[in-house]
């Protein structure tokens, strides 16, 4: 479950249901994964590299018209730009090279 990303609150993130799987199919140090931000299923491809790096690629969605798409949107414009990961306990941090974060936590542990 997304926890944290740009201005949104926490609460809008639950009634979206923000979140991302890395548990797809995988293939040497590459995953298959999806997103979910309230509409659309999102697709993507996500290189693990050593040292932190992470090289996300191939960002694809579904194209259904939603009331509100102001996360999935920032959430879309911005998830490629994404060049580090770090794993702390349950969570997982992903940041680009300016210091923007988005921030999860895994499904079973809020």
């Amino acid at each position: 479950m997304m926890v944290s990303f740009d201005q949104f609150t926490k609460q809008q993130m639950i009634e979206n249901k923000a979140e991302i799987n890395l548990t797809g199919e995988k293939s040497r140090n590459k995953v298959k994964g999806t997103a979910t931000m309230g509409c659309n299923s999102i697709f993507f491809l996500a290189e693990l590299k050593n040292n932190g790096k992470i090289s996300i690629s191939e960002v694809g969605s579904t194209m259904t018209a939603c009331k509100n798409m102001e996360l999935e949107n920032a959430f879309t414009k911005k998830f490629e730009s994404m060049t580090n990961y770090k794993i702390e306990g349950h969570q997982l941090i992903l940041s680009d090279h300016d210091g923007n974060e988005m921030q999860f936590i895994a499904a079973d542990w809020d």
